[in-house]
């Protein structure tokens, strides 16, 4: 007899085999001897040096709702087709003709992976950031000129001048918002569990449209501090002062195919605030102590923090810790107080807040829906949660509030025979046992005072990696510029007539599978009736017989 509980149990790991097959199939070795497949090139040519990635992706399914299933390609061995050298490009800048001798190592490495038959079909995008944007206009034109004419004489892949660029610190910030929201599929059409969001577009007498949420992102590096999140509804300005500003923050594009179809039309709002990562932030607010120190001991005898006998009391650096900071010649003393709220108070004003403006530095910023999204906090935002306070995933301002109060008023030597004895995750150094309290101050008031997230959200994810793999904003970047390329198997499957069908063979193979998971419970429940009916016409039989016997003695009884 079949079990109705049992068969579900089965169609449920089914169906989640098919929902993960093609995130165990992005972890395999690429098969580069697979006619059908695409290949892409992408170089981030960084500040401190170079990487290049390369994806790889099937033939578009035809469906002008969907993206490519851009993946990055995988050798042999299984990992990642990914090259870096140093230092960054921006070191050529008074030889900018070295450039494409630069770059020869990494795009050797890419030919060498890509098929040679694919070369000339195969985009190659170069895209500098950060290091080619402090250079003078004329030393990026320099190297990108170097680049855009020597490259071709020397690998065949699909390049031109456009494919070569400085991206804005924008369109990096979009790029990175693209690439985690591809892999967690976002992009995907929504089923009826997904959480959605109604969606205005630009065009008009059209209505609003209904499609899975996307994910903003937070990234707190060393130097800088940037978010980029969807918009969903349209956006009112006050003033042309903020609407000119607002202007300069928000992102519209069309991710589809068809620029006639919205379903793939996003607004996004994507900043980036120099001076507010951790490492700037812990700078400007030592530089004030100097100058605070400096300034005071001008009218007071008492020399405070000018001597390592009487140091300057610091609320953000542990119990007992004793630190100095030099500026100028002049030496600052510092104490460790491991004040969690005064640290709060004392880091507060580095962040800019002008007006009740909703944004450090007082930047517009967008509104957030803050019962209806969901953010994930990379880099420092996960250093802070996890590395020695151990609780990162999942953010509760609750939670991390006292793990942050308790390690900032534990005393320095405690923390450091607690790193002795490998207490915290590897990565934690003495570096971050020093700064931690700060840091993690910092952390939740660019969070609650800057951004104005309210104390008790939670759809905050800190994290390293998703689906274990790190996503580099790269990834968005060819998804962004091959957006267009569907195109070509559409037109091409129009011209197909005698082969209607436009769904590729993975698809097909899922879409089977799931079909058979379907036909197995239709069958079961069938069964299962069968056997109820077959159940049911034995137990009226059996009435019948003794409702006869019992008309057969009752007849007998009659006189």
């Amino acid at each position: 007899m079949f079990n109705l509980c049992t068969i579900s149990k089965c169609l449920f790991f089914l169906c989640v085999n098919v929902m993960y097959l093609s995130i165990a199939e992005s972890m395999e070795a690429t098969d580069v001897l697979d006619p059908a497949l695409n290949y892409g090139v992408v170089v981030d040519c960084g500040s401190s040096g170079s990487r290049v990635f390369v994806y790889y992706w099937p033939p578009h399914n035809g469906n002008p709702h969907t993206l490519l299933d851009i993946r990055q390609m995988r050798d042999r061995d299984h990992k990642p087709v990914v090259k870096k050298i140093k230092p960054g490009i921006s070191s050529l800048a008074t030889t900018p003709t070295q450039a494409s001798d630069y770059l020869q190592p990494l795009l050797g490495f890419a030919a060498a992976h890509v098929p040679r038959s694919k070369h000339k079909e195969t985009p190659l995008y170069i895209l500098c950031t950060a290091g080619m944007r402090l250079l003078p206009e004329r030393q990026q034109t320099d190297i990108l000129e170097d680049l855009v004419t020597d490259v071709p004489l020397e690998f065949d892949f699909l390049f031109s001048s456009s494919h070569a660029e400085v991206i804005s610190g924008k369109q990096e910030g979009v790029y990175a918002w693209i690439g985690i929201n591809f892999v967690l599929g976002r992009f995907d059409h929504a089923d009826d569990e997904d959480a959605t969001v109604e969606v205005t577009t630009g065009s008009q007498n059209q209505r609003p449209i209904s499609r899975r949420r996307t994910v903003g992102i937070m990234d707190m590096g060393g130097a800088s501090l940037q978010i980029a999140y969807e918009v969903p509804g349209a956006v009112t300005f006050n003033s042309p002062q903020e609407e000119e500003a607002g202007k300069s923050v928000l992102a519209e594009f069309n991710l589809g195919c068809d620029v006639e179809r919205t379903q793939h039309s996003y607004r996004v709002y994507v900043t980036t605030f120099l001076g507010f990562g951790g490492n700037m932030a812990r700078q400007r607010y030592e530089d004030q102590l100097v100058n605070a120190t400096l300034a005071k001991n001008r009218f007071l005898t008492a020399q405070t923090g000018l001597s390592e006998d009487k140091p300057h009391p610091d609320p953000c650096l542990p119990v007992g810790l004793s630190d100095s900071v030099v500026r100028d010649n002049r030496t600052v003393y510092l104490r460790g107080q491991g004040d969690w709220a005064g640290c709060q108070q004392a880091v507060q004003p580095f962040l800019g807040l002008h007006n009740g403006t909703m944004s450090p530095g007082g930047v517009y910023q967008a509104p957030i829906n803050y019962s209806n999204s969901e953010f994930y906090g990379f880099s420092e935002f996960y250093y802070c949660t996890e590395d020695v306070l151990r609780i990162g995933g999942r953010y509760d301002s609750e939670k991390y509030s006292r793990a942050a109060t308790d390690y900032c008023s534990t005393k320095w030597s405690t923390l450091r025979q607690r790193l002795d004895n490998q207490l915290f995750a590897q990565q934690a150094d003495i570096s971050r046992l020093k700064y931690q309290c700060f840091k993690s101050a910092w952390m939740y008031e660019v969070l609650h005072s800057g951004f104005r997230f309210p104390a008790d959200y939670r759809s905050l994810k800190t994290a390293q990696l998703v689906y274990d793999k790190e996503v580099q904003w790269t990834l968005g970047a060819i998804l962004y510029k091959t957006r267009f390329l569907p195109l070509r198997d559409l037109q091409q499957e129009t011209l197909r007539q005698s082969h209607p069908s436009w769904l590729r063979a993975s698809f097909v193979y899922n879409h089977h599978l799931f079909s058979l998971c379907i036909l197995v419970v239709v069958l079961a429940i069938l069964l299962y009736i069968l056997r109820l009916r077959r159940i049911h016409q034995r137990e009226q039989r059996q009435t019948d017989v003794l409702n006869l016997l019992w008309a057969e003695e009752g007849e007998a009884l009659l006189p």
